[in-house]
């Protein structure tokens, strides 16, 4: 059986080649997290912090309304809420985002139905959606965020 030497020609292949993969990999990930990420989460978190606790009391006082509310995408693809509870006057309309990949966003009025669904006019595009749901009756507010896919 004959064996090979190893010589520093060796090492140096089997050093550009690894740390090749290892930069290679690097710059595929950071592709990867530089278009992945649509935007930023709030302009400016000080700012955010100090809104927290009159977001909680928002949230309180939504609460008691008592008005449920199941958003899904029905069979045709449109954005369909199902609500009990919820007065017949009512406005509903979502603001809808890409979460990753390519920034895209609308702004959508849902339309009531006969049997109180509200729904889109038109089917929302194929993938995930981060929906921000706005019911309005009156001076009653109330808001949902969701994942639909």
């Amino acid at each position: 059986m004959m064996t090979r030497k190893f010589t520093g020609r060796h090492f140096a292949i089997i050093m550009v080649v690894g740390f090749g993969i290892v930069v290679a990999v690097n710059f595929f990930m950071a592709t990867l997290a530089t278009r992945g990420f649509g935007g930023v989460v709030v302009e400016n978190s000080y700012v955010a912090s100090q809104k927290f606790n009159g977001w909680l009391e928002a949230a309180r006082e939504q609460e008691k309304l008592g008005w449920s509310i199941e958003p899904s995408r029905d069979g045709d693809g449109r954005f369909a809420v199902r609500t009990a509870s919820v007065p017949e006057l009512a406005t509903m309309r979502i603001e809808i985002r890409r979460p990753l990949g390519e920034p895209e966003q609308a702004t959508i009025n849902l339309v009531r139905e006969a049997d109180g669904t509200y729904r889109s006019p038109e089917p929302l595009a194929e993938g995930r959606w981060l929906t921000r749901l706005y019911v309005q009756a009156g001076e009653n507010r109330w808001a949902k965020e969701v994942m639909i896919q």
